[in-house]
């Protein structure tokens, strides 16, 4: 079940879709960038959660570029799959992770060796009150991106959002330096805009997240009767 969190701007992110949707063909596409189909560890035992860091999926088995934007556009909206962690596992996590679970959606442009610069971000979230839910976040201000942008998903604290370890090839990186890959309490989450950070971790699991994007509308094709020819 997905709830949707502040529902008077999801009424106008829906509306605004199901204008585009029933436009000419020249208009934008509402289109979902990321997965968020994957069942969280949470509360199975060991409850594996996202912690402090900025991370994003690389391949979803053997598909890649599921969370890369295919198009220019905006996005409106993000989600996030929360698993059910217990009250003790909870207790956890906040003693030992800086807080209260929290996460926002980051979007970086991706250079080489694993550098990536944060291009924009949402506002941080809460999460607590949606464990074991499906929660959809509408922004009040919309991100504006570009094909070839990669959305991440930033936890300052710790989010459980996060699958147990896969063996069919899915991948995500996080904002961990070489050898940090165990050091999972650091601090390296993404949260100044135009910083550039390395990703060098790679953990094979899935980050249950996605953001509702509305692309750019083509150019309206000038009229022959009156473009002055």
């Amino acid at each position: 079940m997905r709830v949707m969190a502040h529902r008077t701007l999801m009424l106008a992110v829906a509306t605004c879709a199901a204008a585009l949707a029933a436009s000419a063909p020249a208009s934008g596409k509402v289109i979902e960038v990321g997965r968020t189909d994957a069942a969280p560890a949470c509360p199975a035992t060991p409850c594996l959660a996202v912690s402090r860091t900025t991370g994003y999926q690389i391949k979803v088995g053997d598909e890649r570029n599921a969370f890369t934007v295919p198009e220019d556009g905006k996005i409106v909206a993000w989600s996030i799959k929360l698993g059910a962690p217990s009250a003790e596992q909870i207790d956890y996590f906040n003693k030992n992770l800086g807080g209260a679970a929290s996460a926002r959606l980051t979007v970086l442009r991706q250079g080489k060796t694993l550098y990536s610069r944060t291009i924009t971000q949402s506002p941080v979230q809460k999460l607590q009150p949606y464990f074991g839910q499906t929660v959809q976040f509408p922004l009040g201000r919309a991100l504006n991106v570009k094909k070839g942008y990669v959305i991440a998903l930033t936890v300052p604290t710790w989010a459980p959002a996060l699958t147990p370890l896969l063996d069919d090839n899915s991948s995500w990186r996080a904002s961990r330096g070489r050898g940090k890959c165990n050091d999972t309490g650091a601090q390296t989450a993404q949260q100044r805009l135009d910083t550039v950070t390395q990703s060098r971790c790679l953990y094979k699991a899935r980050l249950t997240y996605s953001a509702t994007l509305i692309t750019r509308p083509a150019p309206t094709p000038a009229d022959p009767a009156t473009d002055g020819t």
